[in-house]
């Protein structure tokens, strides 16, 4: 396996739908992007249990729901626009490169500009 960072089509703070596995057709947002083994954490998506040690933060324990991560392969944009999945597109504008959505041609949200 190559540790070289990957280009992923989806970054932190996307809407994203899954479209294949166990939590196949839920939407949700991008919590973490991991590049380097491929991988995406969305909420309320691929829920598992973790057993949390007692620590002074969280003094009781116990076991805890947590996201795990997904193959970034298993999901797909969700454009708020034409309400569907879809691919990404670069246009060159005033402001430089910003992703459109293929169906309609509208701006994807960009989330983490300031």
């Amino acid at each position: 396996m190559s540790t070289e960072k990957k280009k992923l089509n989806v970054k932190k703070g996307d809407m994203v739908m899954v479209i294949s596995g166990k939590d196949a057709g839920n939407k949700g947002k991008v919590l973490e992007v991991i590049p380097g083994k491929n991988r995406v954490v969305v909420e309320k998506t691929n829920v598992v249990k973790k057993h949390q040690k007692p620590t002074k933060s969280m003094p009781q324990g116990g076991i805890m729901d947590m996201e795990a991560p997904i193959d970034v392969s298993n999901v797909m944009l969700f454009c708020p626009e034409c309400n569907s999945v879809t691919r990404r597109s670069m246009k060159i504008t005033g402001e430089g490169k910003v992703r459109v959505c293929k169906k309609c041609g509208h701006n994807l949200p960009d989330k983490e500009k300031k």
